[in-house]
């Protein structure tokens, strides 16, 4: 996580990421464990595939088209 911080707000500690508190935990060590294997497995996570778009009509499994699509 890039932009992230931990504030203390009572006998708490809160983690904020861009500006937006996400967790709350008792301990400052416990906080900044938290936000390091957060991101490490954020890093390992790959990256999001974008959805394909058909480029004709889909067919449905019994060889049928969609009639949403047929023209």
């Amino acid at each position: 996580m890039k932009n992230y911080s931990i504030v203390r707000v009572g006998n708490e500690y809160v983690v904020r990421a861009d500006d937006k508190s996400v967790l709350k935990i008792a301990s400052r060590r416990r906080a900044a464990r938290t936000v390091t294997e957060a991101s490490e497995l954020l890093e390992r996570q790959p990256a999001p595939q974008s959805p394909q778009t058909p480029a004709g009509p889909s067919v449905l499994s019994e060889g049928i088209a969609d009639p949403r699509e047929v023209p």
